[in-house]
């Protein structure tokens, strides 16, 4: 499969909630995530969701700091008993952008300094 990420992802252990931005319903999806960049996410659902739908978010990040985010589903694959999505960040603040961009920074340099 060819790569076409445009900024390099990190693994991050935290989940955050999606809720469907076009429906009257508060429903609420916890996800867990695989990987974040400064341009989108992977992340694990046991639900359905739509492709092509954007959705609310609250990312709690290493800091314990939540990030608020939309997301757009561009990815849905099924595995045995969840969904593998990946979404791309819908006009987030540039700060929030460079959060996870010092991280994956701080992630990079660790990896060098444990060798």
């Amino acid at each position: 499969m060819e790569e076409r990420r445009k900024s390099k992802r990190t693994e991050l252990t935290s989940k955050l909630l999606v809720k469907r931005l076009d429906s009257n319903g508060q429903h609420e999806a916890g996800v867990d995530i695989m990987n974040v960049s400064k341009t989108g996410i992977g992340f694990y659902c046991d639900e359905l969701l739509d492709m092509g739908a954007v959705y609310e978010a609250y990312l709690t990040i290493w800091t314990k700091e939540v990030i608020h985010a939309f997301i757009e589903i561009v990815r849905i694959e099924k595995d045995v008993d969840t969904y593998e999505y990946g979404g791309l960040f819908i006009g987030m603040p540039e700060i929030d952008l460079q959060r996870i961009d010092v991280y994956n920074t701080v992630m990079d340099a660790d990896k060098y300094t444990e060798q």
